[in-house]
């Protein structure tokens, strides 16, 4: 790991094979991709980092939006050496993920976006909108709660609390004066990446949780049927942070199409 490398970015490799590069969600940090990794090192290099103004990584500079976090991926490739790499982004890295795939198809060897956000209609992006505001006013944890209802079943919820604890500690941690300004990227810049998706032609895969309520299957669907050849996974009763209450349930299609479309080391 190096923090002070591509753009302040804090990063880490693991494993052996080709490259498969790991974004992580909005308020998180790489971390959350410990309950896939078991899975993945053993046949790939699996790079992780934390998104500018998460976790390690410094802030962004000017206003954040999708280009510069494809940028910031772009960077972190090229002062690695890493010429081609199988791209997957979990929710606002599967925004991420489809922007670097546009705007950087030559660097892609395959491309899986998970739990993400597709052509929100306008009651659906006020609402995360609403959440925005009420960050800006009263701090990443204020939404906190209402967060982990819609991430977590009941059920797990209550046989698991550390991993609830984890997670509400990784929110906790952000900047105040970040948090929002990257908030807004999750909230409005999905619409901006809803064209041009037909142009991707690498192996993809879209998945998401069965009632994960802002990344629904509905969206999943319409994303894989504009993207040619898309293979589409809806996990049966799980929600957003399905990679962390079902680990398995991502890891197993996630490795066998990464195995299928890339390789193996």
């Amino acid at each position: 790991m190096n923090a002070g490398d591509a753009c302040e970015t804090a990063w880490e490799l693991q494993g052996s094979g080709p490259v498969v590069a790991l974004i992580h969600g909005f308020g998180l940090n790489r971390a959350m991709w410990q309950w896939q990794l078991p899975a993945l090192t053993p046949h790939f290099r699996v790079l992780t980092y934390d998104l500018c103004g998460h976790g390690e990584s410094a802030p962004p500079e000017g206003r954040p939006d999708l280009a510069m976090f494809s940028g910031q991926l772009l960077r972190l490739m090229d002062r690695r050496g890493i010429e081609r790499a199988a791209v997957v982004g979990f929710s606002l890295g599967g925004m991420i993920a489809r922007r670097f795939a546009l705007d950087h198809p030559d660097r892609l060897s395959a491309l899986a976006i998970l739990h993400s956000a597709h052509d929100r209609t306008p009651a659906e992006r006020d609402a995360v909108r609403s959440r925005v505001r009420h960050t800006r006013e009263h701090g990443p944890s204020a939404n906190v709660d209402s967060a982990l209802e819609r991430w977590f079943t009941p059920a797990f919820r209550a046989a698991d609390p550390e991993v609830i604890a984890l997670v509400r500690r990784w929110i906790a941690s952000n900047d105040p004066a970040v948090f929002p300004r990257i908030y807004r990227v999750l909230a409005e810049d999905d619409a901006e990446i809803v064209q041009g998706l037909e142009r991707i032609d690498r192996p993809t895969l879209v998945m998401t949780g069965e009632d994960d309520p802002g990344n629904t299957p509905a969206m999943s669907k319409a994303m894989a049927a504009l993207i040619p050849g898309a293979r589409l996974e809806i996990l049966p009763g799980l929600r957003h942070m399905a990679l962390a209450e079902s680990p398995s349930a991502i890891s197993e299609p996630l490795c066998a199409f990464l195995l299928e479309a890339v390789g193996s080391g």
